[in-house]
């Protein structure tokens, strides 16, 4: 397929899109479905624009005076490709299978785009209810901040310890020109360009080999800052497929015990198959009966209890930009009462001393500080760990990392913008009792 063609295409699955409210990857899905021609390349190569197109909705349909699929995937080619009218122009020129021709309306906005005047939410490619709740994270750059997360994500591996050293599994990826991670001592970052197909990892020898793991840097560092230690009981109260389990067991060396549990059963299934691939021998996954049934013998015993709650996900949107389009208030309140019933249902587990490592993948307060502050107010026998103490676990790189991210009394929190990470807020909660 040409470029325009590709470009024609992304306009007609966004319309999908928007016509029959679907997610992206399902209107994806079904594109190729029905033009098996499309070879990988294309169908990457679309995808790409579409992603790219909802990532940079708001801003991208503001510079172009309208909301239309047409007008969006044209407006994030200047806004988020960069792409100069001309190159535009030979875009959309009215050829087979390409969109119609620019009109003279479109090539004026096109060259006279600029974002003065448009409300932070526009800028930052939000929606427009989350505003309040953006300017209590970020205040004033609550633009640079949103606009931060629309952009494209980069592909981070964490190298598994227990199996290989990061040199070691940088040189088995050589030909995917891995560069080391700003901040994990375990990362190592592919950068993508924007039509690039997303590398085969899971062919990787490396992978097979359980040498590394697909893991964004943020979700690293929020495991190490865990403090988990060899020879500590550790609970994963909310372990989904497994990330952070397979890295507490590489920081604790295979020694100790951690119990991986959640709710649904269902996000546990990949974590048996990842366990055996990675080496991990001291991890008990415990399917749950009843709502903390599997893990009842465990009251008073445990060292920590990591929860990576669930949340809104708008720390992940470089990953799911439609998701923050489809997200709705409701979810916001649902999520809180959520995370406020684990961190409740954790401090019966742990033994005097013991801690809470509280993590989500959100930027908003309601789902961070506000959650710890309220569990202080119910549990005054717990107090936070300075996060000024908790960043001394990244050692000669603390005091930068103190700096790139945003301190509070109630924990810590990386952003896309400050960090490079995805958006992920911790916070250790002792025991002091």
């Amino acid at each position: 397929m040409t470029p325009a063609a590709r470009l024609a295409a992304a306009i007609d699955v966004f319309i999908t899109i928007e016509s029959e409210r679907r997610p992206a990857a399902d209107a994806l899905k079904s594109w190729g479905l029905a033009h098996r021609f499309a070879g990988s390349g294309d169908r990457a190569a679309i995808a790409g624009l579409v992603y790219d197109a909802l990532r940079r909705r708001a801003s991208s349909a503001y510079l172009m005076g309208a909301d239309t699929p047409r007008a969006i995937l044209l407006g994030m080619l200047k806004r988020e490709r960069a792409l100069d009218i001309d190159a535009i122009a030979r875009l959309a020129d009215g050829s087979n299978y390409g969109p119609a021709a620019l009109s003279d309306d479109e090539r004026q906005r096109l060259d006279a785009a600029n974002m003065s005047g448009a409300p932070a939410y526009v800028a930052g490619d939000y929606p427009e209810w989350l505003d309040p709740h953006f300017t209590r994270a970020f205040g004033d750059v609550r633009a640079k901040e949103g606009a931060a997360l629309s952009s494209r994500a980069p592909l981070d591996l964490r190298v598994n310890t227990l199996k290989a050293e990061r040199d070691k599994a940088a040189a088995m990826l050589s030909d995917l020109k891995p560069e080391l991670a700003r901040w994990s001592p375990w990362g190592l970052r592919v950068r993508l360009s924007a039509d690039a197909k997303s590398p085969a990892i899971h062919a990787e020898p490396a992978f097979l080999k359980g040498m590394i793991e697909l893991q964004d840097e943020g979700s690293q560092l929020a495991a190490l800052f865990s403090g988990a230690k060899p020879g500590e009981q550790v609970v994963d109260l909310c372990a989904g497929a497994g990330g952070k389990t397979l890295a507490l067991a590489a920081m604790m060396e295979n020694k100790g015990q951690i119990f991986a549990t959640d709710d649904d059963k269902r996000r546990l299934a990949p974590i048996h198959d990842r366990l055996k691939r990675s080496g991990a021998r001291n991890v008990q996954v415990r399917t749950p009966k009843s709502v903390g049934g599997e893990i009842a013998d465990l009251a008073g015993r445990c060292d920590l209890v990591l929860i990576d709650a669930p949340c809104t996900g708008t720390g992940a949107w470089r990953r799911n930009p439609d998701a923050k389009w489809r997200m709705r208030p409701g979810a916001l309140e649902q999520r809180q009462k959520e995370q406020a019933d684990i961190l409740d249902r954790a401090v019966p587990l742990l033994k005097a001393g013991g801690r809470i490592a509280y993590v989500t993948c959100s930027v908003v307060d309601e789902e961070n500080g506000a959650q710890v502050r309220g569990f202080l107010a119910r549990h005054p026998e717990f107090s936070v760990q300075p996060p000024t103490e908790v960043v001394n676990a990244l050692g000669e790189r603390a005091f930068m990392f103190s700096k790139a991210a945003r301190l509070s009394d109630e924990g810590l929190l990386m952003t896309p913008r400050t960090t490079e990470t995805d958006g992920f807020f911790v916070s250790v909660l002792k025991r002091v009792d």
